[in-house]
């Protein structure tokens, strides 16, 4: 346990020392939270079935961090330790690799959750954003679609050759993703042969996910999501 804790304390600081993730991660989506106040007016809107835009657009982005964190931050880490031999040098040391592992998902986890709470508290604070959901279902949907992605990223850690490699390939995936899957735009906006390929996007079952309940959905809605993810995360599990 003491092992953990100072990797994890480590791991954290060397986030934080990273500008760039820290930027992409916390600051990047409230911009577009404010963008999408600001040109809508938190207006009930057609686009969402006459919700309002900022209560949509608070799931819809959390997704949005979620991908950038399994795809890009996790991704890059991991692949990063792996070509430098940081894990292979672990296992001749009282440090275990899986102590690496715990404390980068402990990390990457609570990044994801703060990121997911300044989009909520901006969103409460300046554009009176509303929750109908419960507030124990969308925990649950949250660490099932960050975990699930997570995996994804320990996958692409595992077969990447290079830093550069797993930096590019993590960009070119992430980017179609969150404007195909839903995360800016309602899926409905889109042409018929747009949602046909959204269904083979990852994130448009997280998307699908947080948003239904933030709207206050069952899980019977989305068995469908839960069932994608879940095995996203079995995969991911594997892999390690």
């Amino acid at each position: 346990m003491k092992s953990l804790l100072k990797m994890t304390w480590m791991e954290a600081k060397l986030f934080l020392r990273e500008p760039v993730g820290a930027f992409f991660t916390l600051i990047f989506p409230l911009m577009y939270l404010v963008l999408f106040g600001t040109l809508s007016g938190n207006e009930p809107t057609p686009m969402f079935n006459g919700r309002r835009t900022i209560d949509a657009a608070i799931p819809s982005l959390t997704a949005m961090i979620i991908g950038i964190i399994g795809l890009i931050a996790i991704a890059i880490t991991m692949t990063t330790y792996r070509e430098k031999g940081i894990l292979r040098r672990l296992r001749t040391t009282p440090v275990s690799p899986l102590v690496v592992l715990a404390a980068q998902v402990i990390v990457m986890f609570t990044m994801t959750c703060l990121g997911m709470l300044l989009l909520i508290i901006v969103g409460m604070l300046f554009y009176q954003a509303s929750f109908e959901g419960n507030a124990l279902n969308m925990l649950a949907g949250f660490v099932l679609s960050s975990l699930s992605f997570f995996g994804i990223g320990f996958i692409l850690a595992s077969i990447m050759p290079t830093v550069r490699t797993a930096q590019i390939v993590g960009n070119v995936l992430l980017y179609p993703m969150m404007f195909l899957s839903g995360a800016f735009f309602p899926l409905d906006m889109f042409p018929k042969i747009v949602q046909k390929i959204a269904l083979f996007i990852p994130l448009t079952y997280v998307v699908n996910l947080l948003r239904g309940l933030w709207f206050g959905e069952s899980w019977g809605n989305h068995l469908l999501d839960v069932g994608v993810l879940a095995g996203m995360l079995l995969l991911g599990t594997l892999s390690l």
